[in-house]
């Protein structure tokens, strides 16, 4: 029962040509995809589950631990590995040092040195409650007792996932998204995900690359209950990672309707929804909303390691007016709690609304912006496609026009590429991305790191490029890419959800940027040397 989709992992005999996994259809995980089999060793100490979930890593999991043992220090290791992968900011130190650290910050009290109530202290509960009402723009007060705490969105997760679900049942969820989710969901409570592939190209009802539909979500849902599957949820990220989309409220309106038609659990991640910079970008809170399709049904997470640039202290939130699923949750708190004086300093933190409106989110949000502006105007100088969003920690960017044959394979070999050269990007399929080039680059760092990152991107990407035109000339008949799609038909700086193409809405940078990249991408000038006309 454990993982039902496994044959003949019952044993600690079991070898690993035995831990077969049957047949998915590719909307649905599929678990080799997260897991790294060559010259694994299954070890006698564990169970079939234990040497799964020892398997189970990909190239984030890779990337990750080789950071660690070679990270960059200005000082001390300046050959170290810069990391533009892992999705922390780390703009804000100055400003939540300092808050930390306030006298208010070190009160110590009996309680919390004692076993609190598994939801969290109902001081800190009140406080979430009333924090969530101001920032969400709740129509009404929101209520301490739908409030529950954990240490972190994974667990969050993690939980749901099994008080939703079944073993072997699934959840739908739009691709690309962030990967940590299906580990969340998959190991504890051997919960599959059904893919709602997005793409970049603009056709029918889709107004921006990536765009998530009602459509697509009807179609996902059809063919995984075609296949057998039983789907219980749907999960919204928004904004969204990696794309750093923010969803309209029509948009929401409609994902919330089409869940309460199948009876579908929504579960929406808000956890960078104080994490948008731009004042030309609204973020819309399901908890803001007026009317909820379906309250029961709609469960809402946020946590502080985002907005507040605190990713070292596990807490999340989760706000649900159903109380079965409050109090199924909170069963499984034990295993997921905060310790009492963390409790204390994020309810301190919360209530301090003039410090984090007039000093910390107008110097995160500048910084954010600036940091945002440095990485893209690389970018654009590199001739580069990207998505230009406003929210977040990251931009998505296309690097397809680098692989010769655009296969997965050769998207591993440049993430690897990067890596070698001590640059740690996120690549796409390790967001299920379906279209194989894209890669995540995460920018909210300091500028003398981004400068040394983007200097050594430039370096590979440069290199890459020399190499594709040797190739090229080595065969000339085949220049025309064939198969390849041009980048400049699909995504080109896209700015606030805008068709690129639309020069009355595009700035003078991003024209000037969609021209240098035309220019790159087209081989008119290396057919048609100055010899060649002579």
């Amino acid at each position: 029962q454990a993982l039902s989709e496994m044959e003949g992992m019952g044993g600690r005999g079991s070898s690993l040509q035995e831990m077969r996994v049957r047949p998915l259809a590719k909307r649905r995980v599929d678990v080799h995809s997260f897991c790294n089999p060559s010259n694994f060793q299954r070890s006698p100490y564990l169970s079939a589950r234990g040497n799964f979930a020892n398997m189970f890593q990909g190239s984030t999991e890779e990337g990750y631990k080789a950071y660690h043992a070679d990270k960059y220090d200005e000082d001390k290791n300046p050959n170290g590995i810069i990391n533009f992968g892992t999705s922390e900011n780390k703009l804000c130190f100055d400003l939540m040092s300092k808050r930390l650290t306030q006298a208010d910050m070190n009160h110590m009290d009996p309680s919390l040195l004692q076993y609190p109530d598994w939801r969290g202290h109902l001081f800190l509960r009140e406080e979430v409650a009333r924090f969530l009402t101001y920032y969400c723009k709740a129509p009404a007060p929101l209520k301490a007792e739908n409030v529950i705490v954990l240490n972190g969105c994974g667990s969050l997760f993690s939980a749901l996932a099994t008080v939703l679900c079944d073993p072997g049942e699934a959840v739908l969820i739009a691709t690309p998204f962030y990967g940590g989710i299906t580990q969340s969901i998959f190991l504890y409570g051997n919960v599959k995900l059904v893919y709602v592939h997005l793409d970049s190209k603009i056709t029918g009802t889709s107004t921006r690359p990536f765009q998530l539909t009602v459509e697509k979500l009807e179609k996902a849902l059809q063919d995984a209950q075609a296949e057998g599957v039983t789907v219980r949820a749907l999960i919204l990220l928004n904004p969204q990672n990696p794309l750093g989309d923010i969803y309209s409220l029509s948009e929401l309106q409609d994902y919330l309707e089409f869940a309460k038609r199948h009876e579908l659990h929504v579960i929406v991640d808000e956890i960078y929804m104080l994490s948008v910079f731009d004042e030309s970008a609204t973020f819309h809170s399901v908890l803001g909303m007026d009317r909820l399709p379906d309250p029961q049904r709609t469960h809402v997470m946020w946590g502080i390691t985002k907005d507040f640039a605190v990713s070292g202290i596990r807490f999340g939130t989760l706000y649900t007016e159903n109380q079965d699923v409050a109090n199924a949750v909170a069963s499984l708190c034990y295993f997921h709690g905060v310790c009492g004086p963390v409790q204390h300093k994020v309810a301190q933190l919360l209530r301090d609304r003039d410090w984090i409106n007039q000093v910390y989110l107008r110097a995160n949000h500048a910084r954010l912006k600036a940091a945002h502006t440095f990485v893209t105007d690389e970018l654009k100088t590199l001739g580069v496609p990207f998505l230009n969003r406003n929210a977040g920690f990251f931009v998505w960017i296309d690097f397809r026009k680098y692989l010769k044959t655009g296969t997965f394979e050769e998207e591993l070999l440049l993430w690897k590429r990067f890596l070698d050269n001590k640059v740690l990007l996120s690549c796409g399929k390790a967001f299920e991305c379906s279209e194989p080039g894209w890669f995540r680059i995460i920018f909210a760092d300091k500028t003398h790191r981004l400068q040394l990152g983007m200097q050594r991107v430039r370096k590979v990407l440069e290199e890459r490029e020399q190499e594709l035109l040797a190739e090229e000339k080595e065969q000339p008949c085949q220049s025309d890419q064939d198969g390849k799609a041009d980048s400049t038909d699909e995504v080109i700086f896209v700015s606030r959800h805008q068709d690129p193409t639309c020069a009355s809405s595009s700035s003078l940078g991003d024209l000037i940027g969609l021209l240098q990249q035309q220019m790159r991408s087209s081989d008119w000038l290396q057919k048609n040397t100055a010899e060649q006309f002579a």
